[in-house]
């Protein structure tokens, strides 16, 4: 018969630490900037971030996804997530420069040529504005507008830890 302190010291080397959440890091490097930052109370996305299974899962997805832009003749360069960090600095250039935007607070995020916008906007007006615009910068293929009008508003992002 087995004694209770064996199992429960089995158990505890086999689950782990109770309640450990596994850390989170930017593995692939996505490209990741707040580019404007005029409402308080905004809720401020979280950052990209993988566990190493998640990593491993995603290394594989991206690898297909990303070469199949350059194999269909819709990239010059031979993965789409290259454009990424080029990119993102220009939407932030563009937007800033733009002067619509100045009372907004926007984080943006690159990845495969899709820019995700997170943040706070004052309108539904200028949320439709602002994603029109970043499908001005070159090499964008794609907006995924999850900016919110107001604070208030539930976001559709997750956030950052505070």
């Amino acid at each position: 018969m087995a004694r209770p302190w064996a199992i429960a010291l089995l158990s505890c080397t086999c689950l782990g630490p109770p309640g450990l959440a596994q850390e989170r890091r930017n593995a692939f490097d996505d490209p990741f900037l707040q580019v404007t930052a005029a409402l308080p109370g905004c809720p401020a996305p979280r950052p990209p971030g993988f566990t190493e299974e998640e990593v491993r899962k995603e290394a594989h997805v991206r690898s297909q996804h990303g070469t199949s832009c350059y194999r269909s003749g819709r990239c010059r360069l031979p993965n789409s997530y290259l454009y990424d960090k080029d990119i993102i600095p220009r939407v932030r250039q563009y937007l800033q420069a733009d002067g619509r935007f100045g009372d907004t607070s926007v984080w943006v995020l690159g990845e495969r040529r899709l820019v995700t916008l997170m943040g706070c906007v004052r309108t539904a007006q200028q949320k439709e504005e602002i994603e029109r615009a970043v499908l001005l910068v070159d090499d964008v293929m794609g907006v995924v507008n999850q900016l919110i009008v107001g604070t208030k508003e539930k976001p559709k992002y997750e956030l950052a830890k505070p």
